[in-house]
């Protein structure tokens, strides 16, 4: 592996499956869906989506604050609160100029542009908030974070689509690895459940319609999936060297051994037909980790359940993996968290290394019969002390993470 190894050291997630790591662990366990109908979507042509539940901002972050925050800021900041504390650091006491924060997200605050462009079209220009672009601008993501934890050193958003969330932990390591920081607090979060942008993606024909059963909607590579469910979250990991981690005492629940990423270079929303660009960046973080395929004993897919991408995806693990990893994808359960995905799913692979336990692919039914891969249906018990995390975003974006025991 190029430069020092990394400790994936706390952890913290807020997901539809519920707040915190606890929470959503479970449901994902559990094979629980979460995608229903959605009040705010009930005049769209796509009315199903998978939110997070009972998610009370003023209770987690304090009124005033929260007010002030665009939900996908919120979510981040209590996903990383909670990653933090799992690390056992105290940004009280952390040198700030030596932490940064990677986070990544596909869009910034689309909720709070809509609503403010409707004060603008009905109320009028005095009465729009002065707060519009503090709120939804992309970058104010790591930088409310910065202000949260006092974390004074290198500071970014990324934004690679649905890619966003494993690009910024790829980052991150980068940074460690060229000693910029000595932690990094580094995931991605999205709120883009809006009229607006549902109408987006249902105007694309890239999410489900089966609204007469939301239960069973997201169903990653079922022959009869017909496209993703959207989802909203946030999921923050703490990354350290893994020397610095092991001198502080810390438990280290999992490490970053590899990071690949790659451009299609072929289509806006297409994935290649071949597979060449999630191959590229397969192959690439093999290489950075030192690994080779037959050393992969899991993959937690990106597998949104659209027909195109679980196509192309299922293929190329069963061409590249000869030797039959247990497949998984968690947006069965969760929905597709755009720009947060990568980061969540990099969490439940941590969660799978450290607990032996493979999630299962909720919604699946019948596996599509042109793939040959092996995909969990159930919660099963595995050893598998090296998996792979894939994330693909629109404009051909990859980004590939592999996780290894502690």
């Amino acid at each position: 592996m190029a430069g020092p190894e990394v400790s994936i050291s706390g952890v913290g997630l807020v997901t539809p499956g519920g707040v915190g790591v606890a929470a959503s662990w479970a449901a994902v366990c559990a094979g629980r869906p979460t995608a229903s109908l959605d009040p705010s979507l009930a005049d769209g042509l796509v009315q199903i989506a998978c939110r997070v539940p009972d998610f009370a901002p003023d209770l987690l972050l304090g009124g005033q604050r929260a007010h002030r925050l665009d939900p996908f800021v919120q979510f981040a900041l209590v996903a990383a609160g909670e990653a933090i504390a799992d690390a056992g650091l105290d940004p009280a006491s952390w040198d700030g100029a030596r932490v940064g924060v990677v986070l990544g997200c596909a869009d910034g605050g689309p909720g709070t542009v809509e609503a403010q462009h409707r004060v603008l079209i009905e109320r009028g220009l005095a009465q729009l908030s002065p707060l519009l672009l503090p709120m939804q601008l992309p970058n104010m993501l790591a930088g409310q974070a910065a202000i949260e934890f006092g974390a004074t050193g290198p500071n970014l958003v990324v934004s690679t689509a649905c890619a966003s969330g494993a690009t910024a932990i790829g980052v991150a390591r980068d940074l460690l690895a060229m000693d910029r920081c000595d932690v990094v607090l580094a995931g991605g979060s999205e709120a883009m459940i809006t009229p607006l942008v549902m109408a987006g993606f249902a105007r694309m024909r890239a999410l489900s319609r089966r609204a007469h059963d939301p239960a069973s909607a997201s169903r990653p590579f079922d022959v009869d999936r017909d496209g993703f469910v959207a989802g909203e979250g946030a999921g923050v990991l703490v990354l350290e060297r893994l020397a610095d981690a092991r001198a502080r005492g810390a438990r280290v629940r999992a490490r970053l051994v590899g990071y690949g990423a790659s451009a299609d270079a072929h289509h806006i929303t297409s994935p290649h037909p071949s597979g060449r660009g999630i191959e590229a960046a397969v192959l690439a973080a093999l290489a950075d980790a030192d690994a080779a395929p037959e050393q992969v004993r899991h993959v937690n897919a990106h597998g949104t359940g659209t027909p195109l991408n679980d196509l192309v995806e299922g293929q190329l693990l069963s061409r590249l993996f000869t030797s039959g990893p247990l497949v998984t994808s968690t947006k069965g359960t969760t929905g597709h968290l755009l720009g947060a995905a990568g980061a969540v799913e990099a969490v439940f692979s941590t969660l799978t290394v450290e607990q032996g336990l493979v999630p299962p692919t909720t919604g699946l039914r019948t596996l599509d019969p042109r793939l040959d891969i092996d995909v969990a249906t159930v919660a099963t018990a595995a050893a598998p002390d090296f998996v792979l995390s894939n994330s693909l975003g629109f404009g051909g974006q990859n980004a590939v993470l592999a996780i290894a025991k502690a």
